[in-house]
């Protein structure tokens, strides 16, 4: 008997893993995070429930489709629970090493292409040529003693890619033609009519602010957004600008993508951001990290004039050329509210045309179910009532047909058991969130029993700042209150606290101090970051922000 469960990314956006399991054998294709709420403080990232493969036993391998953070940012977190290799392409595999490193972890990375397959005990793993927005993507077919399941990863129908690397429609036509027992297809952009651009759609929009403007042009975007940074260096070239990428993940992705061929710069275009004072305005281009507004990102520090080589101003453009991620509308607001008050000029998509998803609408899902035209089918990746949404399509597309395609709607933890009777839902597993904090030590089943466990061990501490709501000074001495947290000579310890906290306060920009968001992430670092050298712990952190 084969069974699916998805253990993330159905229901949510992001966290996306799911486990195939024949006999006694288990495999897991991708293995993402997803980024938390501003609420869930100290909390860095959070992965799926890993309880299911806990008790499956060692999985034969991890199988990775693409590079984005949401597909492979909980690698390190699952290859302990893996005796087997992971299969990638040479992009992923080369932006998950970092990862690796991070962790101490080792692996057996294997590298493979489209067209390529790998054998797994009774699996057969075939990989396929997608487009997406970021090179080196792969959709699966997983070749099963029940037959063939087709899993689509993240993808889009691009006629004209970058790359000249094309979707393969070929041999999903004929994998449909030979029959395919299972469809699980991408269903993020389910509710958006029509086609998705390509990704050459934003050259005209681009174009058009090389040409206007008149000073430095800062452009924000994802840094895995490898085909808008190649578009981006060659408008640059064109209009004899230098490109500096700022931010880690920016830089990092930058150099791995060239160091691959993805990504092709000209001799003497790039420049360090360290260097961008030493040329004209009008001859600079900045690639930048903090298109979700992400509190200590390139983008925010540059926004309140704390970034140490870029200081905005009146002649600069700013480009948000991303979509905002569901959750991050208030933070990517203020981050522009606070470049609007440098006088720079702000250019988004809802006014010009400056980013293109990567992920199909509507028509380019009804094309691969034409396609694959699956025995079953089983929508993935989106919330609720995208994964609804498709499943409804699917239906009234196969109506008539025999056998009438079936459509399970399933969510995180849901067994869909194939054997010789058909399909079924066969029951529920574990299936949840682990959040994930700096330390690497923080990860708990949920968000009540992580803060019991923090607070168990490290205590709680309360900075309490007075502000002025106008001018941003400090009113008084901060106050350092804690809660299970004791040390010797904890008053002393405590009242130099205090102060550096006066001192990070007093050193910070008026736009920090007088926005709670930024003056409370920036307080609770700083303050961790005292207690960690002074103590060796890490208290949780509340900051209260008292505006007069």
């Amino acid at each position: 008997m084969l069974e699916i469960v998805p253990l993330g990314g159905l229901g949510e956006f992001g966290m996306n893993m799911l486990a195939l399991t024949w006999g006694q054998t288990t495999i897991v294709v991708d293995a993402g995070v997803m980024f938390p709420e501003p609420e869930l403080l100290g909390v860095d990232r959070i992965i799926p429930d890993l309880t299911y493969l806990q008790q499956k036993g060692r999985v034969a391998a991890l199988v990775l489709t693409h590079g984005h953070e949401d597909h492979i940012g909980g690698v390190p977190h699952v290859l302990p629970l893996v005796d087997g290799p992971v299969y990638g392409t040479a992009l992923t595999l080369a932006l998950v090493e970092p990862k690796l490193d991070e962790h101490g972890v080792a692996a057996d990375l294997r590298v493979v292409k489209p067209g390529d397959r790998a054998a797994v005990g009774p699996f057969t793993i075939e990989f396929i040529a997608v487009t997406h927005s970021i090179p080196d993507c792969v959709a699966l077919a997983i070749h099963t003693p029940a037959g063939v399941v087709v899993h689509t990863g993240d993808f889009k129908i691009d006629q004209t890619p970058i790359d000249g690397r094309h979707f393969d429609v070929h041999r999903f036509a004929a994998l449909g033609a030979q029959g395919v027992l299972a469809l699980l297809a991408d269903s993020t952009n389910i509710d958006r009519r029509g086609y998705t651009g390509s990704e050459h759609d934003v050259t005209d929009a681009f174009e058009e602010i090389f040409t206007s403007a008149r000073g430095r042009i800062i452009v924000a975007a994802f840094a895995s957004s490898l085909y808008r940074l190649q578009i981006l260096v060659d408008l640059a070239a064109q209009f004899d600008r230098k490109v500096a990428f700022t931010g880690r993940g920016m830089i990092r992705n930058a150099e791995i993508a060239q160091r691959l061929g993805h990504l092709r710069i000209p001799p003497g275009v790039q420049i360090r951001d360290l260097e961008i004072e030493d040329h004209p305005a009008g001859d600079v281009v900045c690639l930048a990290t903090g298109s979700q507004g992400e509190p200590m990102s390139a983008l925010s520090r540059i926004a309140i004039d704390e970034h140490r080589a870029i200081k905005l101003v009146s002649t600069d453009t700013v480009v948000m050329s991303a979509r905002a991620i569901p959750g991050n509308e208030k933070t990517i607001g203020r981050v522009m509210n606070h470049i609007a008050r440098r006088g720079a000029d702000l250019v988004y998509e809802g006014i010009k045309h400056v980013h293109v998803s990567g992920h199909g609408s509507e028509e380019e899902l009804k094309l691969m179910l034409s396609l694959v035209r699956p025995r079953y089918f089983i929508p993935v990746h989106g919330e609720y009532r995208q994964l609804s949404l498709h499943g409804r399509i699917a239906a009234r597309m196969f109506e008539g047909r025999e056998p009438r395609t079936e459509v399970f709607v399933v969510e995180d933890g849901d067994v869909v058991a194939f054997d010789e009777s058909g399909a079924r839902i066969a029951g529920r597993v574990p299936a949840g969130r682990i959040l994930i904090d700096g330390t690497l030590t923080g990860e708990v089943g949920g968000e009540v029993l992580r803060d019991r466990r923090h607070l168990a061990e490290d205590g709680l501490v309360v900075p309490v700042v007075a502000i002025n709501r106008q001018t941003g000074a400090l009113e008084g001495t901060p106050e350092i209150i804690t809660r299970g947290f004791v040390m010797q000579d904890s008053a002393a310890l405590l009242a130099d606290g205090a102060r550096a906290l006066a001192a990070a306060v007093e050193q910070a920009s008026v736009e920090t101090r007088t926005d709670q968001g930024l003056i409370k992430e920036m307080l609770r670092v700083e303050l961790r970051r005292f207690f960690k050298k002074r103590s060796g712990r890490r208290p949780f952190v509340v900051p209260v922000i008292m505006e007069i």
